[in-house]
C-alpha cells in the first residue's frame, strides 16, 4: 500500500517507511511489528506538545481550565475526529476479523492509530516536526476547545477526565446534612478508585456533587502529582 496521500495529508515525510507502516498495522495481523509502542509514545508526545502550547498561548487561564481543555482536545472522540479528516482508517493495515467488523471506522483503533503515528513522527524527525504536525493537525480542535463556553456539568467532564487519565470508578456519597429542611446543606465526598478525593458542598445531593467535581478538576494535577 502506498502511504504517500497520508504523509501528504500530515505535511510530513518518513525517513524510515518501516516505521510509518508499524505505526499504521493492528495487532490483529498477528506475529508482526505493531502500533502499540507507538501508541504509548504518540500519547505522551502529544499531551507535551499541547501542555506546552496552552500554557504558552492563554496565560490567564487556571490549571483546572486548562486541564479540562487538554482532556477535551485529546479525547478519544477528538483524536477519531481528526483521524478521519485526514482519512487514516484507510492507511490502516487490519486482520481479517477487524477487516470484516468494521475496524476501520472504530473510535478506538482511529484514536490508537493517530497516537501511534505522532509517535512515529516524534522518533523519525524528533521533537521539532512532531510539534509542527501536531499543531497543525490539533489547531482546529485547541481553538474548539479554548473558543467555548464554560460547561457547568462538572460530573460530565471529571468523568471524561477520569477516563482519559487513571480510568478509574468515581463515586459521590453524602457524608453529612447541615440545617433545617427547608435550608438543607448536603455535604458529599468525591471519591476515585476508593480514594476519598474531594468534599463539595450544596443545597441538593446534585449541587453538592457538581461542586465535588469542579473542586476536583481544579486540583487535578496536585492530586496525580503525589
Amino acid at each position: 500500500m502506498k502511504h504517500e496521500g497520508l504523509e501528504k495529508r500530515i505535511g510530513y515525510s518518513f525517513h524510515d517507511s518501516r516505521l510509518l507502516e508499524r505505526a499504521l498495522t493492528h495487532p490483529s495481523c498477528g506475529n508482526v511489528p505493531n502500533y502499540e509502542r507507538l501508541e504509548f509514545l504518540g500519547d505522551a508526545v502529544i499531551e507535551l506538545i499541547i501542555s506546552g502550547d496552552l500554557f504558552k498561548n492563554y496565560p490567564d487561564s487556571s490549571e483546572g481550565v486548562l486541564t479540562q481543555r487538554r482532556a477535551d482536545i485529546v479525547c478519544s472522540k477528538s483524536l477519531a475526529r481528526i483521524a478521519q479528516s485526514i482519512a487514516l482508517g484507510s492507511y490502516i493495515f487490519l486482520g481479517k476479523g477487524e477487516e470484516e467488523s468494521g475496524g476501520r471506522e472504530k473510535t478506538s483503533i482511529l484514536e490508537n492509530v493517530m497516537e501511534a503515528l505522532m509517535g512515529a513522527v516524534y522518533v523519525d524527525g524528533g521533537f521539532g516536526e512532531a510539534q509542527r504536525v501536531v499543531r497543525n493537525l490539533f489547531a482546529d480542535a485547541i481553538e474548539g476547545a479554548m473558543n467555548r463556553k464554560t460547561d457547568h456539568d462538572y460530573k460530565s467532564q471529571f468523568q471524561e477526565l477520569i477516563q482519559r487519565t487513571v480510568k478509574q470508578a468515581i463515586s459521590y456519597q453524602v457524608t453529612r446534612q447541615e440545617g433545617p429542611p427547608h435550608n438543607t446543606v448536603f455535604h458529599v465526598q468525591l471519591s476515585v478508585g476508593g480514594k476519598a478525593l474531594n468534599e463539595g458542598m450544596g443545597n441538593s445531593k446534585k449541587e453538592a456533587e457538581q461542586n465535588a467535581a469542579k473542586s476536583a478538576i481544579a486540583d487535578f494535577e496536585k492530586i496525580y502529582k503525589e
